[in-house]
C-alpha cells in the first residue's frame, strides 16, 4: 500500500506511519532479546557473554547496511513525491546493483577479518572460539540482511511501513522456533542461535521480495531501465555513504567502550549486554520516529511543502520529551531486575551492575530520541553529511570519556560514555537543522502549496 504523505494531517500521517515501524523493531529486538535469554538461561554466563561481546560489531555492520540502504531510500521518496515514476524504477534499480556489490566486499572482508577485529576488541580467550563462531554465522547471512533492508527501504519510500511489518513478525517468530530447536534439540551451542538469526533472515527477505514484486506496479522495470549509470550511481552513495559512515563512527565508538568493558570480565561483559538491550528496548520508539520522518521529510521535500516539515518536526519532538522522561523514569527503577530474564543471578551481581548503567544513563533519554529527529530530518532533506558529522561528535565524546573516566571511575565512567556521546552528537545537528529550514523556506516560499 503506498502512502502520499504530502496531503493531510502531519500527526496523524506519522502516528500511523510509526506504529507499524515500531512494532516491526519491537518484534527484530525481540527475537534478539530471544537469543540472549535462551543462550543465557541454557548456556550460561560466559555464551551469553560471547553473544553479548558481538553486540557492537552487529551494530557496526547492521548500522552500515542500514544507513546505506535508507540512503538511497531517501533519494525513492523523493522521486515518489515528486511524482517521477521512471526516475523512482532507475533508482531502485540502481539500488539493486550497489547492494550485490556491498554484500559481496562486506561478506568476504569480514569473515577474513573476524578474529583480528576480536582480538583488537580485548575480547577474552575463555570466550573468543564461541564468539567468533557466532559472529561468523551472522557474516556469512549479510546478503540476506542487506536484501531484506533494501527491500523495507523501497517499501517506507512509498510510504509503506505495514509489508516490512508482517515479514518481519513471521521471521521472528521463525527466530524463536529455530533458537529452542537449534540450542535445547539441536545442541550447536551458540551458533544454533546465528544459524536461526540467518535462516528467519532468508525467510523474511524472500517473502519480501516476492511480495513488492507482486503488489508494486510503479516499481515494475520497463524494457531498456536496467541500464548502470555513474552519475545516479554516485547520487546514491553521496546519500548512502554518509548515513552509512554516520552509524559506523558511531558504532566504532560503542566498540571502544565495548573494548574496556571487555577488560572487566565475563560478568560485565554478560551485564552490560543486558543493561544494552533492555535500554535498546525501551527507546525503539526512537528510531521509528526516525524512520518516519525521514519518508515523511523526503516526500515533502521532493513537493516543495517546507512548512509541513517544520510542523513535523515540532510534533516529533514534543512526543520525543514525553516518551524519553518515561521510559527513562521505568528503566531507573526496573531496569536492574529485568537483567534477570537474560541468566541466573543468585548474587545479584549483574543487577547491581545493570542499575549502576541504568542510574547513570536514564536521565539523558530525551537527548537521545532528539538525536533521531535531526539526524533523519536532515536526511529526508538530503543531507547526508551533517548527520555524519553528529556521529564524529558523538565517537569523540566516547573515546575522550572512556580514555578519561574508565580508570577512576571503573563501570559507572564506562556508564556516562552514553549520555556524553548522546549529548554531543546534537551538537551540530540542531544548529544546521535551523539553518537550513530557514535557507530552504526562503527558497521555496514562493512555490510552496498547502
Amino acid at each position: 500500500m503506498q502512502n502520499d504523505m504530502t496531503k493531510g494531517s502531519p500527526l496523524r500521517l506519522i502516528v500511523f506511519f510509526t506504529i507499524p515501524v515500531l512494532l516491526g523493531n519491537i518484534f527484530q529486538n525481540v527475537y534478539n532479546l530471544m537469543d540472549s535469554i535462551i543462550v543465557g538461561r541454557f548456556l550460561g554466563v560466559n555464551a551469553l557473554a560471547a553473544v553479548g561481546a558481538t553486540g557492537t560489531l552487529t551494530f557496526l555492520v547492521f548500522g552500515w547496511i542500514t544507513g546505506m540502504t535508507g540512503g538511497f531510500g531517501i533519494l525513492l521518496a523523493q522521486s515518489f513525491g515528486a511524482g517521477d515514476e521512471k526516475r523512482l524504477r532507475h533508482y531502485t534499480v540502481m539500488s539493486l546493483y550497489l547492494c550485490v556489490a556491498m554484500a559481496v566486499l562486506m561478506t568476504a572482508g569480514l569473515l577474513l577479518a573476524n578474529r583480528g577485529i576480536l582480538k583488537l576488541m580485548n575480547t577474552p580467550d575463555t570466550i573468543l572460539d564461541d564468539t567468533a563462531g557466532y559472529i561468523g554465522i551472522i557474516y556469512a547471512g549479510l546478503p540476506v540482511t542487506i536484501a531484506y533492508n533494501m527491500l523495507s527501504s523501497v517499501s517506507r519510500s512509498l510510504g509503506d511501513s505495514r509489508t516490512p511489518l508482517i515479514f518481519l513478525i513471521i521471521s521472528s517468530v521463525l527466530n524463536i522456533i529455530l533458537d529452542i530447536v537449534l540450542i535445547t534439540v539441536i545442541p550447536l551451542g551458540v551458533r544454533g542461535a546465528a544459524y536461526a538469526t540467518v535462516i528467519a533472515q532468508v525467510v523474511s527477505a524472500v517473502a519480501c521480495f516476492f511480495y513488492v514484486k507482486k503488489k508494486y506496479e510503479i516499481l515494475k522495470i520497463r524494457k531498456g531501465e536496467w541500464g548502470f549509470s555513474w552519475g545516479s550511481a554516485g547520487r546514491l552513495l553521496m546519500m548512502g555513504l554518509p548515513m552509512g559512515l554516520q552509524f559506523s563512527i558511531t558504532a566504532i565508538g560503542t566498540m571502544m567502550v565495548q573494548a574496556a568493558v571487555n577488560l572487566l570480565g565475563a560478568t560485565y561483559i554478560a551485564a552490560f549486554s543486558a543493561g544494552g538491550k533492555i535500554c535498546n528496548i525501551v527507546t525503539l520508539l526512537f528510531p521509528s520516529l526516525g524512520v518516519t520522518l525521514a519518508t515523511y521529510v523526503g516526500q515533502n521535500m521532493g513537493a516543495g511543502k517546507i512548512k509541513r516539515i517544520r510542523q513535523g518536526v515540532r510534533i516529533t519532538q514534543v512526543i520525543t520529551i514525553i516518551a524519553g522522561i518515561v521510559c527513562g523514569l521505568a528503566v531507573f527503577i526496573w531496569g536492574g531486575t529485568a537483567s534477570r530474564l537474560f541468566v541466573a543471578d543468585p548474587t545479584g551481581e549483574i543487577k547491581a551492575i545493570c542499575d549502576e548503567y541504568f542510574h547513570a544513563t536514564a536521565w539523558c533519554y530525551p537527548f537521545l530520541g532528539s538525536i533521531f529527529i535531526y539526524r533523519n530530518t536532515l536526511q529526508g532533506m538530503g543531507d547526508g553529511l551533517v548527520p555524519m558529522l553528529g556521529g564524529v561528535f558523538e565517537l569523540a565524546a566516547r573515546g575522550i570519556m572512556v580514555t578519561v573516566l574508565a580508570a577512576p571511575l571503573g563501570f559507572l565512567g564506562i556508564s556516562l560514555c552514553d549520555p556524553g556521546a548522546w549529548i554531543s552528537a546534537l551538537i551540530p545537528l540542531v544548529p544546521v537543522y535551523i539553518m537550513r529550514m530557514k535557507k530552504i523556506t526562503k527558497t521555496y516560499s514562493s512555490a510552496e502549496t498547502e
